[in-house]
């Protein structure tokens, strides 16, 4: 197949089109570079610069080539600014969303994998699983909802086939044979738990915060589920070449294991060797106490099964790419 994939300059997405590449498939990437980095894009993927919001960029992007399927991932993606600028967040996530929808359609394109998110869910202290009650603790969460509820609608009324997968914690970095990293997280501004806490035996700062430690939990900080980027993105393989065969897919991806803030920073103490001081402080708005995954409806169906589930193994990728690119990808 000829997969679109917007946002595939960023670091799921740009893993993603790297595998998609791997699995035989030719690839085009779409991308803003407003918070992606074009050395990110794998070689033999073509490169595009346009962003979603521009109906008539995409509608040359259509007609330049014939694309199967797309793969969406061309968003904003931080919970606490989606929380300070929730304009922002709708228009650039719901109605640009839309927009590529609309040009899909136009053009004849109904195959769609759309990078969600597990902020769609209330809060549990137990695995969630697809069926879960919605309750978006942000605005950045809420956003992913309605964009869901956009696709089922046009998979109803207009045939779409489409493939939701609910993230939880992407994390790690992608390594190549001889164990060197090759791709990973260089967001800016950096936001995630993981590459913040790397920041401090880097001497890109002097401490880690810990934001809320009464929520309730065994050791009072919030519980994630943590995933490897590779295994993330070796369920989008598996989800585009299921279309056909299954028209309507929403799927977690997860663990299914929480750990706690604490025990992140600890681990990576471990794995760094650096003693790695934290500072607690208060909660953020925005952060539910626990999301954990249940990943096994596409485990069920699609055999989607995670290869690097080990939270030291999945911090350890971190490491090696935060630690051989501590600029990312602006030079070592």
């Amino acid at each position: 197949m000829h997969i679109l994939v917007t946002g595939g300059a960023g670091y799921i997405g740009s893993a993603t089109a790297a595998l998609f590449l791997k699995a035989g498939h030719q690839v085009t990437v779409f991308d803003n570079l407003y918070r992606g980095h074009r050395e990110a894009v794998p070689e033999g993927a073509q490169f595009v610069q346009g962003d979603i919001s521009d109906r008539g960029a995409l509608d040359i992007l259509f007609q330049m080539a014939r694309f199967d399927a797309v793969a969406h991932f061309a968003a904003l993606i931080e919970a606490g600014e989606s929380m300070e600028q929730p304009g922002r967040y709708f228009r650039h996530n719901v109605v640009y969303s839309q927009n590529l929808l609309d040009a899909m359609l136009a053009h004849g394109v109904k195959r769609l994998v759309f990078s969600s998110t597990a902020a769609v869910y209330a809060s549990k202290n137990g695995p969630l699983s697809e069926d879960d009650p919605y309750r978006p603790a942000n605005v950045y969460g809420e956003t992913k909802l309605m964009i869901e509820q956009m696709i089922r609608w046009y998979h109803r009324q207009c045939g779409l086939k489409y493939c939701v997968l609910r993230y939880f914690n992407a994390c790690g970095a992608m390594l190549d044979d001889q164990g060197r990293a090759i791709r990973g997280e260089a967001h800016s501004p950096e936001t995630h738990l993981i590459p913040l806490t790397l920041q401090v035996p880097l001497g890109q700062r002097e401490a880690i915060n810990i934001y809320g430690t009464d929520y309730e939990t065994a050791d009072g900080t919030c519980v994630r589920d943590y995933i490897h980027i590779v295994d993330l993105a070796s369920a989008h393989v598996l989800a585009v070449e299921a279309l056909d065969e299954r028209g309507a897919m929403t799927y977690n991806l997860g663990n299914g294991q929480g750990y706690s803030v604490r025990q992140v920073v600890e681990t990576a103490r471990q794995v760094t060797g650096h003693p790695l001081p934290a500072v607690e402080t208060a909660r953020r708005p925005g952060d539910a106490a626990v999301l954990v995954a249940s990943a096994e409806k596409i485990n069920h169906e699609l055999g989607w099964q995670p290869r690097y589930p080990d939270l030291k193994t999945i911090i350890a990728s971190a490491w090696e790419w935060h630690r051989t690119h501590p600029k990312g990808y602006d030079g070592s």
